[in-house]
């Protein structure tokens, strides 16, 4: 077995008491105080995630979007410099390699954020697609990344930095100076659906820039939050978590992803998606809201109102915000339409539900 990794901020949850679980080959802080009060944090003022186990990939060189436009789905040429798109990567099966965010640094620089789980399969499969002069550097071991998510979070971080935070634009960025820390990518990106920021700090600045944003002497009410907070919070929006929505066998057509497909551009398996949005998938991805006490929870069975199965539970909790069982799973054609009543097998019952376009909730 390999050896669980830590980020450079471990001993700082060690010693905030969170709790620790292994997440993504990462020893990983999945609550510190309580779930409730760090989603509540986030959805309310400001909560601070460590999320430096995501991996970070340098594209560069002048067939650097060549190589790009191959690999993911949507059109990364429509990119300014300042400017970060979220797209996924197709396989040539249907199913998707893995979700990730693309950055153009510069003319022809763009940083590729991925999952954790998938570094190295993410990195093989641009690899072997990388038949163009493009230069590749994994650049993970040289980042950090803390997601400073929640309504108060440029009030938050704005006494440690010159940089105009509110000027900043949804899904742009800009690299700059904060707490004093030279070249930090400053992202109006997140997980959350609360806006926030997402700040890429060199490694060996990622504890003094955590301290210092615990350091601010304002108003803002802000907590450290964990996976767990992290998992409810993009849940109540109805954001896909690679593995359980989406992966390798899953389609961006079936998963409701089209608006990340563009057909402008050769990529991989785009003829295949184009076909399946044409010929109509068999299956959808939907949200849907309990209507009747009971927790969903990933495989679950989801039932028609004749008890015949229609589909599987890929993601589910309670909402902390709307105090509710919501979830997400894969629906047969036709009953994923919205107003649907279903059923989920919840152990030995069936609860009713009904099938709701995400987000749950208005932030």
């Amino acid at each position: 077995m390999s050896e669980v990794k830590k980020t450079a901020l471990h001993q700082v949850h060690v010693d905030l008491g969170a709790k620790m679980i292994p997440f993504a080959g990462y020893d990983m802080p999945v609550r510190y105080t309580s779930l409730m009060e760090e989603h509540r944090a986030v959805r309310d003022s400001a909560g601070v995630f460590d999320v430096s186990h995501m991996g970070e990939f340098i594209i560069k060189g002048a067939q650097a979007l060549d190589l790009i436009q191959t690999v993911s789905s949507n059109d990364a040429s429509t990119l300014t410099i300042g400017q970060a798109q979220y797209s996924c990567m197709p396989n040539d099966k249907g199913g998707i390699v893995d979700d990730l965010i693309i950055y153009r640094l510069a003319e022809q620089e763009y940083l590729l954020v991925v999952n954790a789980s998938n570094i190295k399969k993410d990195w093989d499969w641009i690899a072997a697609a990388n038949t163009f002069d493009a230069e590749m550097y994994d650049a993970s071991p040289d980042y950090e990344l803390l997601a400073v998510q929640g309504p108060k979070a440029a009030e938050l971080l704005q006494p440690l930095t010159e940089v105009a935070l509110s000027n900043i634009e949804y899904y742009h960025f800009t690299k700059g100076k904060i707490a004093g820390i030279d070249d930090v990518i400053i992202s109006a990106t997140g997980y959350t659906g609360s806006g926030g920021f997402e700040l890429y700090v060199p490694t060996a600045k990622a504890e003094t820039l955590w301290k210092a944003i615990f350091s601010v002497d304002n108003d803002v009410v802000v907590l450290p939050a964990g996976l767990g907070a992290r998992d409810t919070l993009r849940l109540e929006m109805g954001y896909c978590l690679y593995g359980n929505d989406i992966n390798d066998t899953t389609s961006p057509i079936e998963a409701g992803l089209s608006w990340i497909t563009k057909f402008n551009h050769p990529f991989t398996n785009a003829e295949q998606l184009e076909k399946q949005i044409t010929d109509k998938p068999s299956k959808r991805l939907v949200g849907f809201e309990m209507n009747d006490k009971g927790i969903p929870r990933q495989d679950y069975d989801i039932l028609n109102t004749s008890g015949n199965k229609i589909g599987v539970v890929t993601s589910g909790t309670m909402s902390p915000t709307l105090e509710k069982g919501i979830g997400l799973g894969y629906i047969d054609v036709p009953h994923h339409k919205k107003g649907t009543d279903i059923l989920i097998q919840i152990r030995k019952k069936q609860v009713a539900a009904t099938v709701k376009r995400p987000p749950f909730v208005s932030v």
